[in-house]
Formats: C-alpha cells, structure tokens, sequence
C-alpha cells in the first residue's frame, strides 16, 4: 500500500506543526516560573540590598539602567539614556563617571552633567526597598535638571 503524499498535504502539516509549536510555547512562556530580574507590573526586580555595596555601580542593560549605590548607603536607579540625543553611556570605572561614546557627554555617580553637550542630569527612576529586595520602577523614569538628595533611596 502506497501513501498518497501530495504537495498540499505537505503544506496542511507543515502549518498544523508550526501552530502546534506556537501553542506550546505560548503555554510555557504564561506557566514558566518567575526569577530574579523579571518584571512584574513595571517593577524591576535587581535583587537582594545586601548584594550591593556601597560606592559602586551596578549595570542593569536589559531594564536600561544603572544601580548607583552612593558611600552613604543611598541608592540612584540611573537612565542608560543620553540626555543629549539618547546614546547609551557607560561607566567608566577608572574615572568613576559615565560617559557618552557618542558625543563625549561625561556625568558623575549621582548622574549630573560634567561636560557638554548634555545640559541635564540623567533621568533616574523610582526604587523600592521591598523585603530586602530592591525593585526599580522602570515604567516610569523621571526626568530631572540636576541631582538633588531628596531623589536617593535608602534602605
């Protein structure tokens, strides 16, 4: 006995196995356990206080942001984002500031301009402390013209 296998036959199962696989994914994804670093209704979860320590900086690429944990234990969730035209800054650890590759733009830790062309300070956004979590509210980035002590976080 022969199968019949034709063209359209082909393409039927073709597309019934790569709904089938869409299907399954979806599920997964919605039942899939959550883990540090995932957001859940905006709030980003960069994990345990005690993993911070003090006068350091801390990259967070994939929420857009960096931690800044001051020496006297205060807490800026900094921007990524360039105020200038919106590059990506880095921190350069050696001359502990961020720098913009794009147009040179230089902030220090708290985010304030330290040379042009940037005119304001890195937006920051919200943090939380929540059972020794920290959680940075990454829907929300406020902007500011300069730092001030009244935006830093502490435990």
């Amino acid at each position: 006995m022969k199968l019949k296998f034709t063209r359209r036959t082909f393409i039927k199962r073709a597309i019934y196995a790569l709904l089938s696989l869409e299907v399954v994914y979806i599920f997964y994804s919605l039942l899939g356990k959550k883990k540090d670093g995932d957001v859940v209704d905006g709030w980003f979860d960069a994990g345990n206080i005690n993993f911070f320590e003090n006068n350091k900086v801390y990259p967070f690429g994939s929420a857009h942001f960096y931690l800044s944990r001051l020496e006297d234990g205060g807490m800026l969730a900094i921007s990524i984002h360039c105020t200038h035209l919106g590059c990506a800054v880095q921190f350069n650890q050696n001359k502990d500031r961020f720098v913009c590759p794009c147009h040179a733009s230089a902030f220090n830790k708290h985010g304030e301009v330290l040379s042009p062309p940037a005119t304001r300070a890195l937006d920051i956004f919200p943090i939380s402390i929540r059972d020794n979590k920290v959680l940075v509210n990454i829907n929300n980035p406020i902007r500011r013209d300069k730092y001030e002590a009244s935006q830093l976080t502490y435990v």
